[in-house]
C-alpha cells in the first residue's frame, strides 16, 4: 500500500513548540517519527513514499495552501494512505492532522487515518466521523509499541472493527 506521512515539525525533527511556524516541507521516504514504526509498516507491506509536515501556526495561516499542496501530492503520488501521526495528546497537532486527513478523505479516493490519544477528546468527537481516529497512547505513557504495532494492522487490513478506533 502506497502511504503518505504527515506530521508535525516536532515529529518530523524540525524543531519544537518554538517552531509552531514551520512551513510546509516535504521528504522522500519515512523522516523523524516514522523510524519508530517503521519496522511494523514495512511489515504490513505499507510503503512510505513521502513526509510532509508543517507546524501549526503555518497551517492555520495557510491551510488552504497547505491542503492544496498535500491535496496534488495525493493525487501525483497515487497515494492510497494518509497517515498522520503519531499525535499523541498533542491538541495542535491532532486538530491539524485531522483538519488535513479529512479534507484528503473527501476530495480523493485516498483512506486517512490520525492517532492520538483519548486527552483530544473534543476533536476526536468533531472528526471521528470524517476520517478514522486511531487510539494510542499519551506521550510518555505505557503501551507505544503496542499501539504502534496495532496502528500498522489496522491501516494494512482496514480493520474498522478494532476496539483502537474512536466510536
Amino acid at each position: 500500500m502506497r502511504v503518505i506521512l504527515f506530521l508535525n515539525q516536532i515529529q518530523a525533527g524540525y524543531g519544537g513548540k518554538e517552531r509552531a511556524d514551520t512551513p510546509l516541507g516535504l521528504e522522500k521516504g519515512g523522516i523523524g517519527s516514522y523510524l519508530m514504526y517503521k519496522d511494523y509498516f514495512l511489515k504490513e507491506n505499507l510503503q512510505v513514499l513521502a513526509t510532509v509536515y508543517c507546524g501549526p501556526d503555518y497551517f492555520a495561516n495557510h491551510k488552504e495552501e497547505v491542503l492544496h499542496k498535500i491535496h496534488n501530492l495525493i493525487l501525483k503520488t497515487k497515494a492510497e494512505v494518509l497517515f498522520a501521526g503519531p499525535c499523541f495528546n498533542d491538541e495542535s497537532y491532532t486538530e491539524m492532522a485531522a483538519n488535513v486527513a479529512s479534507f484528503i478523505e473527501h476530495q480523493t479516493d485516498c483512506k486517512t487515518y490520525v492517532a492520538c490519544s483519548k486527552e483530544n477528546e473534543e476533536i476526536i468527537q468533531q472528526f471521528k466521523e470524517q476520517t478514522t481516529m486511531i487510539e494510542m497512547p499519551k506521550k510518555g505513557a505505557v503501551g507505544l509499541n503496542e499501539a504502534l504495532k496495532d496502528i500498522a494492522l489496522i491501516i494494512a487490513h482496514d480493520q474498522q472493527d478494532s476496539n483502537r478506533i474512536y466510536r
